[in-house]
């Protein structure tokens, strides 16, 4: 399908809201986010992390590692950017695949980052891009390869995450351009002007033209590493619709991407097919790391940690 051929739009500013709206998708919206926030906690229990984090001077600028048991070899990194459409969300809701990753030999890293409209998207989109950075530079300290950073998100943390696969940035941070060796965007809003006259632009304050400088589908690299792409088939058309003009768009260019079908998941409930080691979003994830999922004898870890 070509990216032309995908109504982003659709007919009329009230269909728009109901296609934008993720929260009213799903018919009990309270149980999904405490099933998120509740796996999370309990991961945070049984694996310890190195919390909190600074990777910049501003109070939220914090991020939280998970490592996996100690090794001799440097351990790749799953960067993960939570969602809750810019406003909301915590990184302490976000770690639900450090257990299943950690036991694969993955580390991952939780990012918090200073939430609109007390920043703006473009600031939002600054600190996560220092994060990435701060990791880089300080990544060995803590047993981690900074030449294998991957990065992935939900909802906005997709957004977030296809913007660090975006070009031209890590230059001003001093990255090799190929800092970014694969991404992974669950649900992700990737053009964002048909935000700009429904509710979530009374937090974001877009113009049509800031909408589309902060879209990575105006922002393609000539060279990625892998984009794995999900969206879950009881989401609306609207986010479906985004990650297909996104998928068209980045494969128009020539760059490679997977899709991983999800036809059982909602908006909110897909990230949490990453806590399954035998989930195909997680084995896509693992492999695209360079890691095989979790063995039997890993398995059998994770069951009595």
């Amino acid at each position: 399908m070509h990216n032309a051929d995908i109504d982003l739009f659709f007919p009329t500013v009230a269909e728009r809201e109901v296609q934008y709206n993720a929260r009213q998708s799903v018919p009990d919206f309270d149980a999904c986010v405490r099933r998120y926030a509740e796996s999370s906690a309990r991961v945070r229990t049984r694996r310890p992390g190195i919390l909190d984090l600074r990777y910049g001077m501003g109070q939220d600028e914090r991020l939280d590692l998970f490592l996996p048991a100690a090794s001799n070899a440097a351990a790749p990194v799953f960067v993960f950017i939570h969602g809750g459409y810019w406003r909301a969300q915590r990184k302490e809701d976000a770690p639900v695949m450090a257990e299943a990753f950690n036991a694969a030999g993955a580390a991952v890293a939780t990012l918090e980052y200073t939430l609109v409209p007390e920043a703006t998207l473009g600031e939002v989109v600054r600190e996560v891009r220092s994060a990435v950075a701060w990791l880089y530079w300080n990544a060995a300290a803590y047993g981690v390869d900074p030449e294998r950073i991957y990065v992935g998100g939900s909802s906005a943390g997709g957004h977030l995450a296809a913007m660090l696969a975006a070009p031209d940035w890590p230059a001003r941070y001093n990255l090799p351009d190929d800092v970014i060796k694969g991404t992974l965007a669950l649900s992700g809003l990737f053009d964002l002007r048909p935000l700009c006259d429904v509710l979530p632009n009374t937090w974001l304050q877009l113009t049509p033209e800031q909408a589309a400088h902060q879209s990575p589908i105006f922002h393609l690299p000539e060279r990625a590493g892998p984009m794995l792409l999900a969206v879950g088939g009881l989401e609306t058309q609207g986010f479906k619709n985004q990650t297909a003009a996104f998928e068209a768009a980045w494969n128009a260019a020539g760059l490679a991407s997977t899709r991983i079908p999800t036809p059982q998941c909602n908006h909110f409930d897909l990230v949490n097919e990453l806590e399954d080691p035998d989930s195909e979003l997680t084995r896509a994830t693992l492999e695209m790391m360079g890691l095989a999922k979790a063995d039997g004898v890993r398995r059998a870890e994770l069951q009595k940690s």
